[in-house]
């Protein structure tokens, strides 16, 4: 890990470390940063005289080998200082940053989701959450429509909030991308889908498209969940939110295992924000209050909830987990109290 003493190497100063880099068979990845650029050696670090000839260059603040599995995730990496914008919001700077809206957009009742999406914005929310596109258990299941990201493209000019999707492959990554959208949403079944979480990375780069990644349902260790959004942000992407939604096998009485408990163990070891996903841990709209508390009291930078003006008119999983925008806006209060009290003396 290259650190300049500027926020930035100009070309030739590029030049003469890629140059330097290249004699030991390695290469140079730029990776903008919020406040500035830092400098990835990519290929064998354990040259300590390639580390002297770059950390000698008169352009050069330090050069850090650093001894962990995920090198630019690492809360001691040059990108420790990086803070994911979503919008015009900073996540986890003042207040938790909440993402919500419906499971699923239903292309034939597109007022629906506008409705709900109004609604979302006036309880509180920063960002619209929304299923263009779902990935299913049973193949014969509802799977979504290419007709919903224009519902959710206009339910972002109405409202003006950032919206965020789930894209599970490479022909919906690119209408996504195309389409400015600003949250790219990995769910848990592609957690582990390195190929997917490479092209997301590089698709990405240099842009302020931020990427939240769920955590994968079959009990992924902490390194595990960390080391996947390292290949996000190896390929130059480091807007990155690591986002628990709960693991297998379930608990009796919930969806699946809820693991708002694994925040501290993330932000112990990373710099990205952590952004809980209640919802998909509980499955049922009664116990998404409590779970929500829960996360923030464990440290949590934000939630990412399912609201629905009518929940039971819904589709996908909104009739039983999905909750109206005036409980939303409860919730959103009741964890900005507990936020507040994080921080008191």
């Amino acid at each position: 890990m290259i650190i300049p003493k500027a926020n930035k190497l100009s070309t030739n100063e590029l030049k003469e470390v890629e140059a330097i880099a290249s004699d030991f068979e390695c290469s140079i990845l730029e990776i903008q940063g919020h406040n500035r650029c830092v400098y990835a050696i990519l290929g064998d670090e354990g040259r300590e005289v390639m580390f002297k000839r770059i950390a000698g260059l008169s352009f050069i603040s330090k050069v850090e080998m650093i001894e962990s599995p995920y090198k630019l995730m690492d809360r001691r990496s040059g990108l420790a200082d990086h803070r994911v914008q979503v919008g015009k919001t900073e996540v986890g700077k003042e207040e938790p940053f909440f993402i919500a809206g419906p499971c699923t957009i239903d292309p034939n009742n597109p007022n629906l989701y506008l409705e709900s999406a109004h609604a979302i914005k006036e309880a509180g929310a920063h960002a619209l959450r929304g299923g263009v596109w779902k990935p299913r258990t049973n193949p014969y299941s509802y799977q979504g429509d290419n007709q919903s990201l224009e519902i959710i493209l206009q339910a972002r000019e109405e409202t003006g909030l950032p919206i965020d999707i789930e894209v599970m492959d490479s022909e919906q990554l690119k209408l996504a991308f195309d389409a400015k959208v600003d949250v790219l949403q990995i769910g848990t079944r592609n957690a582990l889908n390195y190929s997917l979480l490479k092209e997301v990375g590089k698709l990405s780069a240099g842009s302020d498209t931020t990427v939240l990644l769920k955590r994968g349902r079959h009990v992924g260790s902490p390194n595990e969940f960390i080391a996947a959004a390292e290949y996000i942000v190896a390929e130059g992407n480091p807007n990155v939110m690591l986002c628990p939604r709960g693991t297998t096998p379930h608990l009796e009485g919930y969806r699946n295992h809820p693991d708002e408990s694994i925040t501290p163990l993330l932000k112990n070891r990373t710099w990205a924000p952590v952004v809980v996903d209640p919802s998909h841990s509980v499955g049922h709209a009664d116990f998404v209050l409590a779970c929500s508390l829960a996360a923030i009291a464990y440290g949590a930078d934000g939630l990412c909830i399912e609201s629905h003006i009518d929940p039971s008119k819904g589709i996908g999983d909104d009739p039983k987990q999905a909750i109206r925008p005036e409980k939303l806006g409860e919730l959103i209060q009741s964890c900005q109290a507990v936020w507040k009290s994080r921080y008191l003396p």
